[in-house]
């Protein structure tokens, strides 16, 4: 707030006005409600950044095996923007890539700005806890590691900044910038509140799991971002978090209950965006990309609830119905037929429902009334929605046979694509108050059990790392009886890809997995060829950016 000009008028026989040259805590931060909103704006902020902004998701799953956002008839062309991300064809003037810089960048400034008008606040004088200025300045530091491991994570090295009053920087090199976050995170862990009660209410504080799990995190991901194996490092934090040193944690028995109307209970969280308490309606901009125009009449009509009908899984199967054989992508193949997350997505009422896919006929299976009808080749059918890519309403007149069918980015209809609605399900009409309740998990204790995982696979201690994947597999089977685990003999890389996938997948880390496993650029799926060029696996400067600060440089490549 330094700089900002503020005319105050007391009411009173002196009718001179009192001019301050900016807003200090003596002049302001009077009450304990002053200070929780100047606490809270950077966080303001980070929610719309890191739930409700589909350039950071984008970026994170466009260009991957995962997701696509295909040209649909007339639809979504854009430039053929979104086909270039498919292809890895990226350029400085993609206005998304702008905005994912611009967007942690301001996140880092709005939390350097509160931490310094915070520090001059009389904690004491307004009958605060004891703890709770500590509390409020290392919660704004780990916030901004937060901000800087997205930065580190999409461009590598970029300009570090301990105050807003700071000269225009260029950028740092990739080691400064991790060891900056680093150093932050240490700094902040030991001071973030602890979360003591085993499903206590989450409300988006950053408690101290989750300054552990940020630098785990980031010690996990240390190859490709500094060319440093931290592996036995990020255990040893996992299994902290794991054996309840950083707070009280579990797994959650019903997956349900980490997506659901009442998730900010759910043990399992350690980091999320609330959105029922502060009704951000948050993940609404996923939702209305990933929906099927129409789907509002399979949920009795709800209301504001938007449908742009875009993007879609990568197909699992060719327009003749056969699976591809890519090692990676077609991730709904890739969940088992018996894993009860395979299924139509279903609101049951009172906030319970099933499923998490948008696949097969889109009729209500509860009120049968309820449909989704098409809009463009199928205008006025109920829909059904296909784990493929293919003008099939186009066969007995452009084409004599599904065989002939081309399989594309370029070449979708309204119905290809498998949609997922995990982060952001819906109730019925009748509910339709209940429609902002889920708040988003962003970091929950399965990752931390993946990345413990992970790290004793590379170790070779297989079996404990298929243990440690099971224990999360096992819920979504009934009984917990799995048909396909892992075992020490079939968990190789691919299968870990696999496990992070089906565990993960929507939930905007996919480029960042197969970076760390060096199959982003390397690898062939569904309509991309590898590349085979790793400066891609960082994105470029955004022009717009170098012209405003000079001493940026671009990455190479570019």
């Amino acid at each position: 707030m330094s700089g900002i000009i503020v005319l105050s008028i007391s009411v009173s026989c002196d009718v001179d006005p009192t001019f301050h040259s900016q807003v200090v805590p003596e002049t302001f931060y009077t009450s304990q409600d002053a200070v929780w909103a100047r606490f809270n704006r950077p966080f303001t902020h980070w929610r719309w950044y890191i739930a409700h902004n589909e350039p950071r998701w984008m970026m994170q799953e466009l260009g991957t095996d995962e997701f696509c956002l295909p040209t649909r008839g007339s639809d979504w062309y854009n430039g053929a923007l979104y086909q270039k991300m498919h292809h890895h064809e990226y350029s400085e003037d993609m206005a998304w890539i702008e905005t994912g810089w611009t967007n942690f960048a301001m996140g880092v400034a709005l939390a350097w700005d509160a931490l310094e008008d915070l520090e001059g606040v009389d904690f004491d004088a307004l009958g605060f806890e004891e703890g709770t200025r500590e509390s409020m300045l290392n919660q704004q530091r780990a916030l901004v590691a937060s901000f800087y491991l997205d930065g580190l994570d999409f461009f590598g090295g970029v300009p570090l900044y301990t105050t807003t009053q700071s000269e225009v920087k260029g950028r740092s090199t990739d080691l400064e910038t991790f060891n900056f976050i680093d150093s932050l995170l240490n700094v902040a862990i030991p001071n973030l509140p602890l979360k003591e009660t085993l499903g206590g209410m989450e409300n988006g504080s950053i408690h101290r799991a989750t300054g552990a799990a940020l630098l785990a995190k980031l010690y996990f991901n240390a190859q490709p971002y500094i060319g440093k194996d931290m592996y036995a490092e990020t255990a040893e934090i996992c299994q902290d978090i794991i054996d309840g040193k950083y707070g009280s944690y579990a797994l959650e028995t019903d997956w349900t209950n980490i997506f659901g109307f009442d998730n900010e209970t759910c043990p399992e969280i350690i980091w999320s965006v609330p959105s029922e308490n502060s009704k951000l309606q948050t993940d609404g901009t996923l939702w209305s990309y990933m929906v099927p125009y129409n789907y509002r009449g399979y949920l009795g009509g709800l209301e504001g609830s938007g449908s742009n009908n875009g993007i879609g899984l990568i197909p699992s199967l060719d327009p003749t119905g056969e699976r591809y054989s890519y090692k990676l992508g077609g991730a709904y193949a890739k969940f088992h037929d018996q894993d009860i997350r395979k299924q139509p997505y279903v609101y049951e009422g009172g906030g319970k429902y099933r499923g998490m896919f948008i696949v097969g006929e889109l009729r209500n299976p509860i009120n049968p009334e309820w449909v989704c009808t098409g809009s463009r080749e199928y205008r006025g059918e109920v829909i059904t929605m296909v784990d493929q890519v293919a003008y099939f309403a186009k066969v007995g007149t452009e084409y004599a046979s599904v065989n002939e069918l081309p399989s594309t980015i370029a070449t979708a209809e309204e119905n290809s694509c498998v949609r997922v609605t995990k982060r952001s399900p819906r109730p019925n009409q009748d509910e339709k108050n209940r429609m902002y309740d889920p708040d988003v998990p962003i970091i929950r204790l399965a990752e931390i059990y993946y990345m413990l995982a992970e790290c004793k696979m590379r170790a070779g201690n297989k079996a404990e790392a298929a243990g440690l994947i099971n224990t999360v597999r096992n819920r979504y089977f009934v009984g917990g009886v799995d048909p396909d685990p892992v075992t020490a003999e079939n968990l190789d890389k691919y299968r870990m890809l696999d496990e992070w996938q089906v565990e993960f997948l929507a939930e905007g880390r996919r480029r960042t997995d197969l970076v760390r496993w060096d199959t982003y650029v390397t690898e062939d799926w569904w309509d991309h060829k590898a590349t085979n060029n790793t400066n891609l696996n960082r994105f470029p400067v955004h022009y717009s950016l170098i012209g405003a600060n000079n001493l940026l440089e671009q990455n190479p490549g570019y």
